[in-house]
């Protein structure tokens, strides 16, 4: 059964930080491009960032600069690090992993407010 679980969502302060986590299991997780997408209330859901298997990072415009997506292939783990933080990053955070198959996580909600 493949599963990929999201954690490390919660409330922020505007300029604070927070780091996302994603575990998967039920995959070759070295095989996956993995990534990372959000959607927020009455918007459709966007690309984050992604790394590709050999390590190749790609970020959206708007998090350029302030989020830094990382992988660890022997924990089977995908991470976003998420600083100096605005409240229109609030939004929920969904892994993603694609190869020949693509998977979804959960979600994990990321608030940032005062």
């Amino acid at each position: 059964q493949v599963q990929l679980v999201e954690s490390g969502g919660g409330l922020a302060q505007p300029g604070g930080s927070l780091r996302l986590s994603c575990a998967a299991s039920g995959i070759i997780f070295s095989t996956y491009v993995m990534a990372w997408y959000r959607q927020a209330p009455g918007k459709q859901r966007e690309l984050v960032a992604n790394i590709t298997k050999s390590g190749w990072r790609n970020y959206a415009d708007f998090v350029k600069g302030r989020f830094t997506i990382s992988r660890d292939n022997a924990k089977k783990a995908v991470y976003l690090q998420m600083d100096s933080l605005k409240p229109e990053d609030t939004a929920v955070y969904y892994c993603h992993g694609r190869s020949f198959n693509v998977y979804w996580g959960q979600g994990t909600q990321v608030t940032v407010s005062s």
